[in-house]
C-alpha cells in the first residue's frame, strides 16, 4: 500500500485516496507522516484565502430532536439559555458587528427540527434587512427546509445553507433517532438544486472508530460542500455524551488530516470546540488542513477570538481579511 506522501502526491496530481488507504494511514502511518501529507495537500490544493464566518443564535433551546451531543435538545436537562426569535434588528446588528471585524459571512442559526410558515416570513424579513444594511454574505443553519421555503429564502438574500452530517452514516442512528441523515441530505440537495451554496461537516470525538472517521470524510466529500465545519465535541453536562472526555489533541490533528486528504480543495473550518485548543494545537491544525474559521460567540459554548485565529492564519501564510487589532 502507498505511504502517506505517495498518496498526497497522487491527490495533488488529481487523483484520490481510497477509503482503504485513508483507514490504513490512521492505522499504520506515523502521526507526523500523516500530518505532513495533509500539509502538502493543503499547500497545493486548498484556497490560500482564510475566510471567517460568524453566527447569530437567532432561536435557542427547546428543540424536539434528541441529538445526544446537543445542549439545546429539550430531551436533556442542560440549563442552556432558551429564547425565541430574536427579531430583525438583532440580526442586522449581528451582521454589522461581524462585518466590522472583517468577517465575510454570517449564518442565522435557529434551534428546532424545521421552520413553520411564520418562521420563514420572519427569516425573509431579516435577510432582506441584513442585505440592505451590509455587504456581508448571508447563510442559514435552519434545520430541515423544503425546496419551496429555500426558494423564498434565496429570493430574500440567503446564499448558503448549512446542514451537518454530524457523524458517519453508520453511527448517526445511535446518536439521534428523531430525524435521519437522509433528511439532512435532502435539504442540502434541495439547496443545490436551486443554486444555493451548501456548507456541511461534522463533529469529531463522539465515539467514532477509525473506520467511521473515514466514512464521515467520504460522506462529506459526496456532498461536495463549499465549506466543511470541523467541530470537536464539547461535552455538555446533562447530555448523554456529557461525560466523554475532550478529544485527545493528537486525534484531533489526525482527524483534520484525514478530512483534508479526502477533501483536498474544500476549506476546512474551525468550528465548535476550537476555543479549547492550545495555540500550539490550533497552529498544528492549520498546518494539517484548517483553512477557514468561525469567530465570535457560538451557540452554547465559547467561540474563538477572531484576532487570535487571524494572527495564526497570517503566520501560516494565508491571505486574511480585515485589519490587525492591537
Amino acid at each position: 500500500m502507498a505511504n502517506a506522501i505517495e498518496i498526497a502526491n497522487r491527490i495533488i496530481a488529481g487523483g484520490r485516496a481510497t477509503p482503504a488507504e485513508a483507514l490504513g494511514l490512521l492505522e499504520r502511518a506515523g502521526r507526523e507522516e500523516l500530518h505532513d501529507a495533509a500539509h502538502i495537500v493543503t499547500q497545493s490544493c486548498a484556497p490560500r484565502h482564510f475566510d471567517f464566518c460568524g453566527i447569530v443564535n437567532a432561536r435557542s433551546g427547546r428543540c424536539p430532536e434528541n441529538c445526544k451531543w446537543c445542549a439545546q435538545s429539550a430531551h436533556w436537562d442542560t440549563g442552556v439559555e432558551c429564547h425565541g426569535w430574536i427579531g430583525t434588528d438583532a440580526c442586522v446588528k449581528a451582521a454589522l458587528d461581524a462585518e466590522a471585524n472583517g468577517v465575510e459571512r454570517i449564518g442565522i442559526v435557529t434551534s428546532g427540527r424545521a421552520q413553520g410558515p411564520g418562521d420563514i416570513d420572519a427569516l425573509c424579513e431579516a435577510l432582506r434587512a441584513m442585505r440592505r444594511a451590509s455587504g456581508i454574505h448571508l447563510c442559514g443553519s435552519l434545520g430541515l427546509v423544503s425546496e419551496k421555503d429555500l426558494r423564498r429564502l434565496k429570493e430574500a438574500g440567503l446564499e448558503r445553507v448549512h446542514c451537518n452530517l454530524e457523524t458517519a452514516p453508520s453511527l448517526f442512528g445511535e446518536l439521534c433517532s428523531t430525524h435521519t441523515q437522509d433528511e439532512k441530505i435532502e435539504t442540502l440537495k434541495a439547496a443545490r438544486r436551486i443554486g444555493l451554496d451548501v456548507c456541511c461537516g461534522g463533529i469529531i470525538g463522539m465515539g467514532e472508530t477509525d473506520a467511521q472517521l473515514v466514512e464521515l470524510a467520504f460522506a462529506v466529500s459526496e456532498i461536495g460542500p463549499s465549506s466543511i465545519p470541523v467541530n470537536i465535541l464539547h461535552p455538555i453536562k446533562g447530555t448523554p455524551l456529557g461525560d466523554r472526555p475532550f478529544l485527545d489533541e493528537g486525534r484531533i490533528l489526525d482527524s483534520i488530516s484525514i478530512l483534508r486528504l479526502v477533501n483536498p480543495h474544500t476549506p476546512l473550518r474551525f468550528a465548535g470546540g476550537r476555543a479549547r485548543l492550545s495555540d500550539d494545537t490550533a497552529r498544528r491544525a492549520i498546518y494539517c488542513g484548517i483553512s477557514a474559521g468561525i469567530s465570535g460567540p457560538l451557540l452554547t459554548t465559547p467561540g474563538a477570538d477572531y484576532a487570535d485565529d487571524r494572527a495564526l492564519a497570517i503566520e501560516a501564510g494565508y491571505d486574511v481579511p480585515g485589519k490587525a487589532t492591537t
